[in-house]
C-alpha cells in the first residue's frame, strides 16, 4: 500500500528516521530500512496562527494543520475527541504543598481515555492510505478507542488484548461489535502476534504497529490543548504516565513545535515520567544512568501501563534528561493511595494510570525533585470506572444500619 497522487495528509511531507535521519515517502511504513530505527512524521507547517486554531472545532481537529490528516478530516465520521478539561487543582495542590497545579483530564474523551486522540489520527491517515480494517494490540483503553472509532466510521475492526485484562475494559470494547480476541500472555505477547498479523494482512491498519508514526502524532494534541487552555502559556513542569513512552515524547514534541512556530514564548517545561514499580523499566534505566531500557515482565495493577518492553523508552530517557525532568516509579499500594487522593481532593476518579501519576507527583515533591513553586500540569489519561477492582476492596459503605436516626447517629458518633 502506497500513497497515490490523490492522497493528502495535510502539511505532512515525509517520514524521517529518529535514529539516522533517513527520509521515506509518506506511506504505511514504521521502521527505517537503513538502521531499523522508528519513523516519525515530518512537516512543512508554513504559517500557523493562534486565530486559525481558535476558530476551529472544539476537538483535536482545531490542530489539523499540525497533524498528518487531510484538510477534510472533519467531514468524515469520527469520534471527535479532544478539548478535554484542564482543571485547576487547588485542593490537591494545598495537600501536597504545590503553589499551582492543573490536571488535564482526558477521562472526558468519548471512550474515557486519551487513546481516542491517537486512534482518530491513525484512522484518518489509514483511510487516506487505503486501509480497509482497523486493528490493534492493547492493554485496554486502546481497544475501547479502536472499537468505537471503527463503529463510528462504519468499518471492520479487530482488537487483541491480554486475557487477564480488567473486565470493564473487556466489556467496553466488545459492546461496539468489534472482533475481540483475548490472548494468553502479557501485552508484549499480544503485540508480537499483532506484528505478525500486520505482515499477513495488507489492508489491515494496526494503529500502533504499521501506522504507528501517524497514530503517535495524536498525542501531541494533549500538549497543544494544555498550552492553549493555559492562555497560550507553557507550564514549568509536567508529569505524564509512561507505558510505551510515546505519549510523553510526543507531548514534548508539541511543546517544541509551538515554540518553533512562534505560538508561545519561553522554554519547554521539565518533563517527568511516571511508572508503576511492577513495570518500571524506564524508571530503572533513568535512575541507573543507562541509555538502554531492559525489558521486564509486568506485575502491577496498573495494567494500562504494563508494557515491559516500551518502544519509546530510550526517547523518554532523552526527554527527561534534556528538559531537567526525571522518571520515577511507585508501588501498587501508592497507586491506590493516588487514586483515592485525587478523588477525595478534586472529585476526579482516575484509573490506575492516573493513580500512578498522582503518586509519582507526591513522591517527586517529597524527594525534592519537583519545584513546589512552579506551575505544574499532570495528565489523567483514563476513567476510574474502568479499573474498579483496584479500589473496590478499600472503599465502601461506612456501615450498614437500620432505617432510623438513632442508628445513623450511633454510626457517625462511633457508638
Amino acid at each position: 500500500m502506497t500513497v497515490t497522487s490523490t492522497t493528502s495528509l495535510g502539511r505532512a511531507t515525509h517520514l524521517s528516521c529518529r535514529e539516522c535521519g533517513t527520509t521515506v515517502e509518506l506511506g504505511p511504513y514504521y521502521a527505517c530500512l537503513e538502521c531499523f530505527g522508528p519513523l516519525e512524521v515530518a512537516y512543512d507547517f508554513g504559517t500557523v496562527t493562534r486565530e486559525r486554531i481558535e476558530s476551529g472545532p472544539r476537538s483535536i481537529w482545531r490542530y489539523r494543520d499540525l497533524l498528518p490528516v487531510p484538510e477534510s478530516v472533519t467531514e468524515i465520521p469520527n469520534t471527535d475527541p479532544g478539548f478535554t478539561p484542564l482543571v485547576r487543582a487547588d485542593n490537591l495542590a494545598r495537600e501536597l504543598g504545590l503553589e499551582s497545579l492543573w490536571i488535564k483530564n482526558d477521562a472526558a474523551n468519548p471512550t474515557h481515555s486519551f487513546k481516542d486522540r491517537v486512534v482518530a489520527v491513525a484512522l484518518a491517515a489509514a483511510r487516506e492510505l487505503g486501509f480497509k480494517v482497523l486493528a490493534c494490540p492493547s492493554t485496554g483503553n486502546l481497544a475501547n478507542a479502536v472499537a468505537a472509532a471503527a463503529a463510528r466510521a462504519g468499518i471492520t475492526s479487530y482488537v487483541f488484548i491480554p486475557s487477564n485484562l480488567e473486565q470493564p475494559k473487556i466489556v467496553t470494547s466488545a459492546v461496539y461489535g468489534t472482533t475481540l480476541v483475548a490472548v494468553e500472555g502479557n501485552y508484549d505477547d499480544v503485540n508480537r502476534l499483532a506484528s505478525e498479523l500486520a505482515g499477513e494482512h495488507d489492508d489491515w491498519a494496526f494503529v500502533n504497529v504499521n501506522v504507528r508514526p501517524y497514530y503517535a502524532e495524536g498525542s501531541k494534541t494533549l500538549g497543544y490543548e494544555t498550552v492553549e487552555q493555559l492562555g497560550w502559556r507553557l507550564p514549568r513542569q509536567v508529569v505524564i504516565p509512561v507505558a510505551s513512552g510515546s505519549q510523553l515524547t510526543k507531548v514534548d514534541k508539541a511543546f517544541r513545535e509551538l515554540v518553533q512556530l512562534g505560538l508561545v514564548e519561553g522554554d519547554a517545561p521539565a518533563i517527568f515520567g511516571a511508572q508503576a514499580t511492577g513495570c518500571s523499566p524506564v524508571a530503572t534505566a533513568f535512575k541507573e544512568g543507562h541509555d538502554v531500557v531492559r525489558p521486564v515482565r509486568p506485575d502491577t495493577i496498573a495494567k494500562s501501563l504494563a508494557i515491559g518492553n516500551p518502544a519509546d523508552g530510550p526517547y523518554v530517557l532523552d526527554v527527561a534528561r534534556r528538559t531537567g525532568g526525571a522518571v520515577e516509579d511507585v508501588s501498587d499500594d501508592e497507586v491506590v493511595d493516588g487514586i483515592r487522593l485525587l478523588a477525595r481532593t478534586e472529585g476526579i476518579f482516575a484509573e490506575t494510570a492516573g493513580g500512578v501519576t498522582v503518586a509519582v507527583l507526591a513522591k517527586l515533591l517529597r524527594e525534592g525533585k519537583l519545584d513546589p513553586d512552579a506551575e505544574t500540569v499532570i495528565f489523567n489519561t483514563g476513567d476510574g470506572l474502568k479499573t474498579l477492582d483496584a479500589v473496590s476492596s478499600v472503599v465502601g459503605p461506612a456501615g450498614t444500619i437500620a432505617p432510623t436516626t438513632e442508628a445513623f447517629h450511633s454510626l457517625v458518633n462511633g457508638g
